[in-house]
């Protein structure tokens, strides 16, 4: 089996209402998938993580016309080879879009190996377990939205069989945001796992004082503190709270967590295959962090993240989006992952990725 072809298309749509975290707004969302074909007649669908921005589209057929030449002929069980021959630092950077766009391309491949072999990926890559726990995130800023409705939202989350949930802070003053956590807090009751995430928004002096002052209301986790380069800063955040620091969505390759490892940074990192590199370079993060006795808990989609979660015995939850996050996040797919009563995702044992882009219901929203 040779790769014949390899194909990006690009989606993009407005929100209804932006949403805000502890630094950004999001006006629109969308997709980016790749699309490698085969001489046996298969293909392969992966999604990178590439910000869904205006300018965004000629970057992507940019990225695309760089890449494509490695790949035509190539082998995709020799996955390893291929990811070697595309990050070449010199030439496409050590981070940024081009990792991206790479690990848009690794997991296509992995989703065609699944179709070549009949196996799902969580099987392929060693199916440590068959059910993983998730959360659901959300709990961004929003204009208009109050006290009541973030905690309407939360409890929206239990009645979907919700047993961990996440929200955002950073994005206003302190004591607002303690007030947040205070009400989410009682809106969920004490046996839920509430994790917050300030997406890089503190200094240290302030992720110390929040963190202290948030330490009563049991948080599972207090994510991205501080910008993701401070890596040693993470390490002192870490002696000064007893809540435990998770990071590293925003980092990439096995040599940036290497780093983060190496600084003690966070005892749990947000490994995110759509950004780091692909599902080849998630599991090498993968394998690093468990010869440290460190947990992965993934940053991104449910439909990659669940096979991987599932597949390494230090997977601890999988983040779980639902349409509070994106309206349209019900419709991506034709396959719809769910929570079960107990807050876990049953694994697809579907070839591949066992997730299909619904491409009726996303044509209208294609980026030419």
């Amino acid at each position: 089996m040779r790769i014949t072809d390899i194909q990006l298309r690009q989606y993009r749509w407005q929100r209804e209402t932006p949403i805000r975290n502890g630094m950004h707004s999001y006006a629109s969302s969308g997709l980016s998938l790749l699309q490698i074909d085969t001489d046996a007649g298969l293909t392969g669908i992966g999604w990178a993580g590439l910000p869904q921005t205006q300018g965004m589209a000629k970057v992507g057929q940019g990225l695309l016309e760089h890449f494509k030449p490695l790949l035509i002929g190539a082998d995709p069980f020799n996955y390893r080879r291929i990811w070697e021959s595309l990050w070449v630092p010199k030439l496409v950077g050590r981070r940024g879009l081009s990792t991206r766009f790479i690990s848009g391309i690794d997991i296509a491949i992995w989703d065609l190996l699944g179709k070549a072999t009949g196996k799902s990926v969580h099987k392929l890559l060693g199916a440590a377990r068959d059910r993983v726990p998730a959360y659901i995130a959300g709990g961004y800023y929003e204009d208009g939205k109050g006290l009541r409705d973030l905690a309407a939202e939360m409890e929206e989350n239990l009645a979907l069989g919700a047993r961990a949930v996440k929200m955002k802070i950073g994005g206003a003053s302190i004591a607002e945001d303690v007030e947040r956590v205070r009400v989410v807090r009682g809106a969920i009751g004490a046996g839920i796992k509430l994790m917050v995430d300030a997406n890089c928004a503190y200094s240290r002096r302030e992720a110390i004082n929040i963190a202290r002052k948030i330490e009563p209301y049991d948080i599972f986790w207090f994510e991205e503190p501080l910008p993701a380069d401070d890596y040693r800063g993470h390490g002192k955040l870490a002696d000064a709270t007893s809540i435990p620091i998770a990071t590293g969505e925003n980092e990439y390759t096995r040599y940036g967590f290497r780093d983060l490892i190496a600084n003690d940074a966070a005892a749990i990192y947000n490994a995110d295959a759509q950004v780091l590199g692909g599902i080849t370079e998630f599991m090498n993060v993968a394998a690093l962090a468990s010869a440290h006795e460190l947990h992965i808990a993934p940053h991104g989609d449910q439909e990659i993240h669940a096979h991987l979660v599932g597949a390494i015995p230090n997977g601890l939850i999988v983040e779980f989006y639902r349409e509070t996050v994106d309206a349209n996040r019900g419709h991506i797919f034709n396959e719809r992952l769910q929570l079960d009563q107990d807050g876990c995702l049953t694994i697809p044992d579907r070839p591949g990725l066992g997730a299909t882009p619904n491409f009726d219901f996303l044509e209208r929203f294609r980026v030419n």
